[in-house]
């Protein structure tokens, strides 16, 4: 098992001290934000003085998160989105990562079902080509929000491109929020499949009230309405023991001093048995 600080959980840091929170905190990867590491690039950093850090602070990049929008299909979008994969692999494999997230949020949603997934698989089987020669796997998270929101879909997307370096993250969130998805689900899954967890809380929309992470996400572990305990069962009963990352997209939390931050993300996990 692999703890990682989550990039959200700290929105408002800079990627160089993210790794000393991380280390300070007692864990050993980041999960970094591509904002964060390009807005450091573009302002006189470098990959080599990066790796210096991530040496000193003994910390992993265990994921960049994200590439989003991946079912971007017109013929100029796609071919962005396309170089922004190229960007961001490339940036995982100066970093040393093994895993960039990539997920689609509503672009697709107006779409029928067999349009969303042919355009789904055609884009991910892009990406997951685009990565593989520099060893970069990726991980689909759904989005509660979107038509495209499940596990089992997520399964069956991954099926139909036929590529190995394609697998899922576990985002208690999301699958909880999206309603489609039972913890049983994940139990079942063949652990090679899941390139990370995403440990968070929060509640679904409310009848009548319009999606909005900043709302609906605004709670620490245990807060919320999420089982936590069910869906680390459900993990756990698959074998996996890669990468845990405690997510807490958080406006409230965000204020908080950022070693607090850090010292009560990775105090949830063991509250929970995680260490």
């Amino acid at each position: 098992m692999k703890l990682s600080l989550h990039g959200v959980s700290v929105w408002y840091s800079n990627a160089v001290t993210q790794l000393r929170i991380a280390h300070d905190s007692g864990f050993t990867g980041l999960e970094l934000l591509p904002e964060h590491l390009f807005r450091y690039l573009d302002n006189g950093g470098s990959y080599a003085d990066y790796r210096q850090l991530m040496a000193k602070y003994q910390i992993d990049i265990t994921c960049i998160n994200a590439l989003k929008r991946i079912g971007r299909h017109q013929p100029d979008e796609r071919a962005a989105m396309l170089q922004e994969a190229e960007k961001i692999c490339r940036a995982a494999a100066e970093l040393n990562c093994p895993v960039v997230q990539v997920m689609a949020l509503t672009e697709l949603d107006h779409l029928s079902e067999s349009e969303r997934n042919r355009i789904l698989v055609d884009n991910i089987a892009a990406i997951a080509d685009i990565g593989k020669p520099m060893g970069i796997k990726f991980q689909i998270e759904v989005v509660a929000f979107t038509a495209f929101n499940s596990l089992s879909q997520a399964l069956d997307i991954i099926a139909q491109t036929g590529k190995d370096n394609v697998g899922l993250v576990i985002d208690f969130w999301h699958l909880h929020a999206g309603g489609n998805t039972r913890p049983e689900e994940v139990a079942a899954m063949d652990k090679q499949l899941i390139y990370g967890v995403h440990f968070c809380d929060g509640r679904a929309a409310r009848d009548g009230e319009a999606w909005d992470e900043w709302v609906q996400r605004n709670y620490a572990p245990g807060e919320g309405d999420v089982d936590i305990a069910r869906w680390i069962e459900a993990v756990n009963a698959t074998g996996y023991d890669g990468v845990w990352s405690p997510e807490w997209l958080s406006p409230r939390c965000w204020e908080y001093d950022l070693w607090e931050i850090g010292r009560q993300s990775r105090e949830s996990l063991t509250r929970y048995g995680l260490n």
